[in-house]
């Protein structure tokens, strides 16, 4: 049987998995490329949160959230039962990498607690819980694994071109002045969030039929943990919402970090934005959660260039903004121990002056928090935003991801509007399946 060449473009948790699931069931790893604009783990700093050796995924806390209905509706692809046998193989691998894999325990909900449901709906699911230290650890064995295996990795390089026709990738070093050019049988295109950009240029360039996304915007929420511990002791990572179908605005808690919890800094396309982390290590534990609140409003024209305007808003002096009523900077750290970079502002105007009224039901939200959490005073703050860019989603192939114009061409991850680790590396996984 002759093997193909598949490059990968994007070494985040859908590349890595795909790759994965090729070298197990036996193609050579000679025959499979992956190129991404960060580095391996040995070299990626703490400041490299998007691209890298697993991606955003790798520099995060770590959930693995057990559950069809999270992260992008792998099963309306492949079925509910194909879908969750994926994410089992997904926190295989996670597991098979890791240096204590006995830690890594899956929390399982049972109940809805009653105080929660006069102000918010509230969805609980399954997680594993890796940590963002352990999660180094893991990247460095998976990436020995696949190198061991041939494997190759083009490092800091930027894909500037795909041309779907002559099936050919031109990028160029970051590093240095060399131009990058190969070409493929199979091609999966795993940008992750930092390439969604580039995902929207080539569907544009290409003519590909794709499905228009909402804008997803909001702030991370942090405060001292006890003052959620009735809700963390039912749910690691519990999710509060509420829907306005009228307003076309849905709100949501996600992403929750605990014990060893911490805010981190992330930049796409040159912005600031926001997001959490929490290590596994009780020498690290603070006591403190943080969560995003996220917004999505679907009745924005162009919501990828509204949110980014949106984000450009809430930067000063380069760096994000973070409110508290108390004028003060929550404990959240770098791993260098200095304060996450934001520019500290005396109200949440700056919030209005980006998104408008819609800001009334983030404040909404936090008001509505404090009736259900009664200890939450002004011990709290927020940094503005959070994001989640979602260009227009391409239409693929339910079988195997691929588009109907370029059949060896396929989308995964973020590309793909996946959010989270699991559903990601699900997609990966589905996709190399269909290459064996």
């Amino acid at each position: 049987m002759e093997r193909k060449k598949i490059v990968i473009v994007g070494a985040g948790v859908a590349g890595v998995n795909a790759a994965t699931k090729l070298v197990d069931n036996g193609h050579p790893g000679e025959l499979i490329t992956i190129i991404d604009m960060g580095k391996d783990p040995y070299r990626r700093e703490y400041s490299e949160v998007m691209e890298g050796f697993l991606g955003a995924g790798g520099w995060s806390d770590g959930k693995l959230t057990y559950h069809t209905s999270i992260g992008g509706q792998l099963s309306k692809y492949c079925g509910e039962e194909k879908a969750m046998s994926l994410f089992d193989e997904v926190i295989t691998n996670f597991k098979r990498f890791h240096p204590k894999p006995e830690e890594v325990q899956c929390s399982d909900p049972q109940a809805e607690p009653e105080f929660i449901k006069p102000y918010f709906g509230l969805r609980l699911f399954p997680v594993w819980h890796v940590g963002t230290d352990y999660l180094h650890e893991i990247g460095k064995n998976w990436y020995d694994f696949l190198v061991d295996n041939g494997v190759e990795f083009i490092w800091e390089t930027k894909v500037h071109a795909i041309d779907f026709v002559n099936e050919r990738i031109l990028g160029k070093s970051l590093i240095k002045d060399l131009e990058y050019e190969c070409g493929y049988d199979s091609l999966i295109f795993g940008v992750g969030k930092s390439g969604i950009d580039f995902g929207k240029q080539l569907a544009e360039e290409y003519n590909l039929p794709t499905e228009p996304k909402s804008v997803q915007i909001g702030v991370r929420f942090e405060a001292p943990q006890e003052h959620f511990q009735k809700l963390i002791d039912v749910s690691y990572d519990f999710k509060l919402y509420r829907k306005f179908e009228d307003k076309g605005v849905s709100l949501r808690s996600f992403c929750t970090n605990n014990n060893a919890a911490y805010v981190a800094a992330e930049h796409t396309y040159g912005d600031v934005s926001y997001n959490g982390h929490a290590r596994k290590d009780e020498k690290y534990r603070n006591d403190m959660t943080n969560f995003g609140i996220l917004m999505e409003i679907k009745d924005i024209d162009k919501p990828f260039d509204w949110s980014r305007e949106a984000v450009k808003k809430l930067q000063k002096n380069g760096v994000g903004t973070f409110y508290s009523p108390n004028h003060q900077r929550t404990p959240s750290t770098t791993s260098e121990g200095n304060y996450v970079g934001c520019e500290v502002v005396d109200s949440i105007q700056p919030l209005y002056e980006a998104i408008g009224d819609y800001a009334l039901y983030i404040e909404d939200f936090i008001e509505d928090m404090k009736k259900i959490f009664p200890t939450l005073g002004n011990d709290w703050g927020i940094y503005m935003p959070e994001v989640k860019y979602l260009s227009p989603e391409p239409l693929v192939n339910y079988g195997d991801l691929s588009l109907t114009k370029y059949p060896n061409v396929h989308f995964v991850g973020d590309a793909l509007s996946a959010r989270g680790i699991t559903v990601s590396g699900a997609h990966g996984t589905y996709v190399a399946e269909s290459l064996l």
